[in-house]
């Protein structure tokens, strides 16, 4: 079984880099990084990255580009890859040590078709634990994944499904839901390691209720696209 990590980037100079040195030590097989038009200098450190690296035993890493939006770039990740698997990641996230032997472990079953990690805050809060375990207990309970938590799916499934709707936010929600009409999915309890930056923005208390709202709202059957023009995207 290959595994093929797919990270969707847009001006994540401050963050990527961490992440795919971090990445391509856990022996996945390819590491693609899918750029969306950056204007920072993201693409120059993935490709000075990419180029240092390329004689060692690291994960091999590509540099792909894509129209702008996550949805279209994991889509355009997922046809460049080879992999058996696909793992897609948030540019700020860190995966557990054993991620691989997780994932091939859990795909023993023949039955799992997807899953992902639960989910801890890279700086220790009182918010931050009370986000994490409210996000990681929401989601084992519906089934339904946030990107934050880093998806995985096998190949075939992904490409029964279409992949990624076209969707400027809700594209996680709207993927995840849908997977788990196709096959069990797996809620595995190794945590990822994600960054707090978004909470902390417009204050913990002010993002919990933005997210339910638009949640909320998206259960109900507002369009994502009319969900954006009304909030903007929030990431």
């Amino acid at each position: 079984m290959t595994i093929s990590v797919i990270i969707p980037t847009l001006n994540e100079e401050r963050t990527v880099m961490a992440t795919v040195a971090h990445t391509a030590t856990l022996g996945f097989e390819e590491l693609i990084v899918v750029d969306g038009g950056s204007s920072d200098q993201t693409p120059l450190l993935v490709e000075s990255y990419r180029l240092s690296t390329q004689s060692s035993t690291l994960s091999p890493v590509r540099l792909v580009t894509a129209p702008r939006g996550r949805a279209s770039q994991m889509n355009e990740g997922a046809k460049a890859s080879r992999g058996d698997v696909l793992l897609f990641l948030h540019a700020d996230t860190q995966l557990p040590q054993d991620a691989k032997a997780t994932i091939e472990a859990t795909f023993s079953d023949q039955r799992i078709v997807g899953g992902r990690f639960d989910i801890r805050f890279d700086r220790p809060s009182i918010w931050g634990s009370i986000i994490s375990r409210m996000m990681n207990w929401r989601s084992r309970m519906s089934g339904i994944a946030t990107g934050d938590q880093a998806l995985f799916v096998r190949r075939p499934i992904f490409e029964r499904m279409g992949g990624f709707a076209n969707l400027p936010l809700m594209e996680d929600i709207d993927f995840s839901r849908r997977l788990k009409r196709v096959g069990r999915t797996a809620a595995l309890t190794p945590t990822v390691t994600t960054s707090f930056r978004r909470w902390e923005q417009q204050g913990p208390l002010r993002t919990i209720l933005l997210m339910w709202r638009l949640r909320f709202l998206y259960w109900i059957g507002v369009c994502p696209h009319t969900l954006h023009r009304w909030y903007g995207l929030v990431r």
